[in-house]
Formats: C-alpha cells, sequence, structure tokens
C-alpha cells in the first residue's frame, strides 16, 4: 500500500492527525487473527478522539486475543485532497492498513449532519457507497450510538446497525464474524448478516421492506427475512459497575476537545426532558459504585499523565454519591495537582459548596440550562427548574466569587411565543442586576446561547413542527435586539444547518438518495460552518424529488407510523404520547427517581431496573 510519506505530511495542517504510534495505542500482528475490526469516526480526529464510545469498543476488542481493533478518522480537506492526488486510500492509524482490508467498519452517529462525511470516508477508502453493490471481500459497515435510533437515513449505504449499548454486542458481532470467516463465508454476505440478525439489537435494513402511502407518509416497514424481528430492541448493560472500562486510552498527540479523563459516572437520566433524546435511549439510570470509580481513576491517571478529571454523564450532579466521591477524589489527587471538572450542572441539583471543592485546583466560569425563558414553557419541556433555583445557584455562585456565568437556552420549542423569547433577554439582566445586588457593583459576564429546537425520534416532541429558517431567524433577531449590555455575549446557532438536522432526525429510507446527491455535488464537514454549502443540499432535495419541510417542519399526527417505530428504545410509545398531551397542557411530570413510576416501560420491558447506590442501589 503508499502511504503518505514525510514531505507529504509537512505539507497539511496538523500532520499528527494521521500518523498514529500514540501512547498506549495497541499495535497487532494481523497474521493468525480472526477479525480485523476498523473503528470508524465520521468527524477529525481531535472530535473523534474525544469520543468515550470510541474508546471502550477499542479497549473491549483489543482484550480478544482473535481480533484486532484499530481507528480511523475523517481527514480533513488538505489531507483529503492530497490523499486523492497521490492515490493513497484511507487507512487505520494503528497498521496504516488501507479500510477496504478489514473485515467490519464501524462508524459512530452522533450527530445527522456527519453523514456526508461517511460517505466520503467510504469513498477514500475505495469501498462500494451502497450496500448492495458490495461484495463477498469488501467489509461489512455497521454503524451504532444515538443516530442508529433513526436509521432510516442510512440504510442505502450501511449493512447492519448495533442499537443501544455496545460493551456485549460488540464481542458477539466478533463472534459471529469470527465464525463465519473459519467456516469459509457461508452464504455470503447475505449469510454473515443473517447470523448477526439473530443478535438482540441488531437491526439489518436490507431485511425489511419499506413502503408508503400516496400522501407521502410512512405505510409500513416488513420483515422480509426469516432472521429479522418486527421490532428490534436496544441492547443495554444491566451492571455498569462491572462492564469494561478503558484505562489506558490512547494518548493524542495534539490537543484534542475533551483533552482530559474521562470519567464515567453513570448512565441514563430520570429527569424526563421531552426534548431529549438521550434521556430516552439511554434509560434507566445505572450508576458505578464510589469506590469502582475511584479505582478507575487511579488507574486512568497513572496510565495518562493527565491533569484533569472529568465526572461525566449526562447530568452529573444527579449522581448520588457524588459529595462523597469528589472529596475522596480530592483528598487523594489534589497533591498531585490533578484538578475536577462537572461538565452537566442542572441548576436545581447545583451545590455552590461541591463546585468549590471541585474547583479548588483550577477556577473556571460556571455554566447552567435553563433550557427556556419562561416557567410555562419550562413546564411544557418538563424541565423541572424555576427562576428561583437559578437565582439561588447563582447568586451563591457570586457571593463565593465567581463572575461569569454561562446560560444555555432553546429556541423554537413546542408552543414558544415572543414572551418566551422576551424572557431570556430578561433572565440575563437578572443575572447581572443579581450580581449587582450582592457584590454592590457591576461586573459580571454573561454569555448567553442560543441553539434550535430540532424534534428527535424516541421523545415526547417527535410529533411536533420544527419552526421554519425563517422564523428561527425572526427569534434570533429579537432577542439579538434585546441583549445590547456589553457584559451579554450573545452566541446563536445557523437555522439552516438546524433546519436540515431536522429533516434526516425525523427522515425516512428516502433521504438516502438525497444524501447521496449532496455527497456528490460537494458535501461534506456539514456540522462546520465554513464548509456547510446550503444551496448543495437544496439541490439535492430537487434532484431527488423529495421536499425537507416535509421532514423537519411537518406536525405528525399521533396515528401516523414513523419510520422509527420498528426500532425499540425501550420506552412504550403509549408513554411518549402521554408526555406529548402533558406536554401541550403545559403539565410536568416529577422526576421517577424521586416519585413514583410512571410507567414508561423501559425497567419493565427491559428487565434492567434503576441502579441508584446512594439509595443502597
Amino acid at each position: 500500500m503508499k502511504s503518505p510519506d514525510h514531505a507529504m505530511l509537512s505539507r497539511v495542517t496538523k500532520p499528527a492527525r494521521y500518523t498514529g504510534n500514540e501512547f498506549n495505542s495497541i499495535k497487532k500482528d494481523h497474521a493468525g487473527l480472526d477479525v480485523l475490526f476498523a473503528l470508524a469516526f465520521p468527524d477529525v480526529y481531535e472530535v473523534g478522539m474525544s469520543h468515550l464510545g470510541l474508546k471502550i469498543l477499542y479497549h473491549i476488542l483489543n482484550l480478544r486475543p482473535d481480533t484486532a481493533a484499530e481507528r480511523v478518522y475523517a481527514p480533513w480537506v488538505d489531507m483529503e485532497e492530497a490523499m486523492r492526488r497521490e492515490n493513497i486510500p484511507l487507512y487505520t492509524l494503528e497498521s496504516q492498513r488501507p479500510l477496504v482490508e478489514f473485515d467490519v467498519v464501524g462508524f459512530t452517529l452522533q450527530y445527522e449532519m456527519s453523514y456526508s462525511n461517511i460517505l466520503n470516508m467510504l469513498d477514500l477508502a475505495g469501498i462500494p457507497l451502497l450496500s448492495r453493490e458490495r461484495g463477498e471481500d469488501h467489509p461489512l459497515i455497521n454503524a451504532g450510538g444515538p443516530c442508529a435510533f433513526n436509521a432510516e437515513p442510512l440504510t442505502d449505504f450501511v449493512d447492519f446497525f448495533a442499537l443501544g449499548e455496545s460493551e456485549e454486542a460488540i464481542e458477539e458481532i466478533a463472534d459471529v464474524v469470527a465464525a463465519w470467516k473459519r467456516a469459509g463465508k457461508p452464504g455470503g454476505r447475505t449469510g454473515v448478516l443473517a447470523s448477526l440478525a439473530e443478535l438482540e439489537g441488531i437491526y439489518v435494513p436490507a431485511f425489511y421492506t419499506v413502503t408508503y402511502n400516496d400522501d407521502g407518509t410512512l405505510a409500513e416497514v416488513t420483515p422480509n427475512h426469516p432472521a429479522a424481528r418486527p421490532v428490534i430492541a436496544k441492547r443495554i448493560i444491566q451492571d455498569l459497575d462491572q462492564a469494561a472500562y478503558p484505562t489506558s486510552p490512547v494518548m493524542p498527540f495534539l490537543e484534542v476537545i475533551h483533552d482530559r479523563i474521562m470519567l464515567e459516572l453513570f448512565r441514563g437520566c430520570s429527569r424526563g426532558c421531552r426534548f431529549c433524546q438521550a434521556g430516552v435511549v439511554y434509560r434507566p439510570v445505572r450508576e458505578r459504585r464510589p469506590e469502582t470509580l475511584l479505582r478507575l481513576a487511579r488507574e486512568l491517571v497513572d496510565n495518562t499523565g493527565y491533569d484533569e478529571i472529568s465526572l461525566t454523564s449526562l447530568s452529573s450532579a444527579d449522581y448520588s454519591c457524588l459529595n462523597d466521591v469528589v472529596s475522596k477524589l480530592i483528598a487523594e489527587f489534589a497533591g498531585q495537582g490533578v484538578s475536577l471538572s462537572l461538565p452537566s450542572l442542572r441548576i436545581d441539583s447545583f451545590s455552590i459548596q461541591l463546585a468549590q471543592e471541585v474547583q479548588k485546583v483550577r477556577k473556571s466560569g460556571l455554566t447552567f440550562a435553563p433550557e427556556a425563558g419562561s416557567q410555562r414553557l419550562r413546564d411544557v419541556i418538563n424541565k423541572g427548574v424555576s427562576e428561583q433555583d437559578l437565582k439561588d445557584a447563582v447568586g451563591a455562585a457570586f457571593e463565593a466569587g465567581w463572575s461569569t456565568v454561562k446560560l444555555y437556552f432553546m429556541i423554537g420549542l413546542p408552543t414558544e411565543t415572543d414572551d418566551d423569547i422576551k424572557g431570556i433577554a430578561d433572565l440575563a439582566y437578572k443575572v447581572l442586576d443579581w450580581y449587582k445586588d450582592i457584590k454592590g457593583r457591576r461586573g459580571a459576564k454573561v454569555t448567553v446561547s442560543v441553539s434550535s429546537f430540532v424534534p428527535k425520534p424516541h421523545t415526547p416532541f417527535q410529533w411536533f413542527g420544527q419552526n421554519t429558517t425563517a422564523e428561527i431567524e425572526r427569534k434570533q433577531q429579537l432577542l439579538r435586539s434585546l441583549l445590547r449590555d456589553r457584559s451579554i455575549t450573545f452566541n446563536w446557532h445557523d437555522s439552516r444547518i438546524s433546519f436540515l438536522e431536522g429533516a434526516f432526525s425525523r427522515g425516512d429510507r428516502r433521504l438516502g438518495q438525497v444524501l447521496l446527491a449532496a455527497w456528490k455535488l460537494g458535501a461534506k464537514y456539514d456540522g462546520w460552518s465554513e464548509h456547510f454549502k446550503y444551496e448543495v443540499w437544496m439541490e439535492a432535495f430537487r434532484l431527488s424529488g423529495l421536499d425537507p419541510e416535509f421532514y423537519a417542519w411537518r406536525e405528525r399526527e399521533i396515528t401516523e407510523n414513523l419510520p422509527w417505530d420498528h426500532i425499540s428504545a425501550g420506552v412504550d410509545k403509549s408513554f411518549l404520547e402521554r408526555e406529548y398531551q402533558l406536554a401541550a397542557d403545559g403539565a410536568p411530570t416529577p422526576d421517577c427517581r424521586r416519585d413514583s413510576c410512571h410507567g414508561c416501560g423501559v425497567c419493565q420491558g427491559l428487565g434492567v431496573n434503576i441502579v441508584d447506590w446512594g439509595n443502597d442501589g
């Protein structure tokens, strides 16, 4: 294989993205191995190297004596241009071996706007883009992650999807592929896909036929193969405390997005925010024991040399033993200059004493997510926090010496009015006033960051229509006109990117032809504003005879068959319908960890209960 030489790498930005040989990377002799697995992240190295899920799978697969797992990321545009010019196919970092020589290429799906990069990586690797055009000697293309819970827009390109948590499923996948190869590949690709489809949580789209109604809505998704289940349920790890966790992660040669130890406290969230897909697909809450976390932290500090530990989860301050764990981590590592960070704080669970403990070594600003500007709208989305909660948290922070606060909101939420938009500005000004009341002078800095609501599958808001781009831009300008104080910084997202994200979030199989057309017209790195080509996407929809507004802006009937109804996140659709109605009524639903069970169906249907070590598990 031709590989990049030093002269070529010297002409591209950040050549360390492409060299491999990082500390803790695992290089195996491929001779005698049964399975070669390429773990692919469809974004640049710095983003992909920050993803915990890929680190976990890399660790698990490389523990197997019959398997090698290697990494590959999307090359930046200058490197891609050089590779195409020099006829160098996309390769993995560990062995510099072309992707086309691997048995399985597994993509992680974190964001709909990375889909064009998947096609670009396959093409750069010399792998046929369409599943139906691949032969027995081509890799099996696999995908997983949160976006797989509506896999349909990618079904033309992906051979099989792994739904849910993959610590156990990835081993079963490797077992199936190894056995198929040892047996002489019986039945070809269809044979191995049939064996994979028999595994829990594996979706093989070729084994299903999709039909549509005259009005363009979905008619039905029907299995067409004996191995295909009518509904594919997600995989879930019952005992997270015993799950494999990488304590010798690959150390990057350059600074990455999350350049620190990631210590996962727990999975799941029981808060029930109605816009939040992660809160559904990672249910139920399962915590790691405090002693397990302390052991993992010691190993990670010893094996990485990092000086910061990020305590990660969907809502880290909800970990039931957090105060105990933080105190013990600080006592153990403060002498080594190792700091702690809590990246996800809820206003109502915020403790300024905890924040002071966490930031003894290194102090930074505080970030809160009220999400909406009025209590009415916070009740609609079931955020479960009040203005008083924000005042108490921010006031305590100002008393303790903080002066910088970041506030995250969404606009375009269901039932939102201009009064709700004005409420965002009112809250920002109130934060400045609270600082002045406490300190007797001005001096606070407030950053207001606003994203655009995108309805997601498997949430109570999956039926709501997205605001039009014109309406989102009007609301952005309204808010901008209200935030005139120099102490307030206002950040917002491109409404056109959110529009396309909404179309693919709730899209069906027909969007595969749009994706292919857009890629052929030059779409890639669509999540990066400098590379996003809105006109290209609109032309791709036109060429495909499809309307993006049909997918993104249309409010859907409760009775409509949805493209992802044959994929189960474990939550009963009847529960989502009930929450949809409660949202319309502005009625909140309490947290089931602190209230009674609300019958979402996850614990009962998947046989996995909430694990909360602060309440004896």
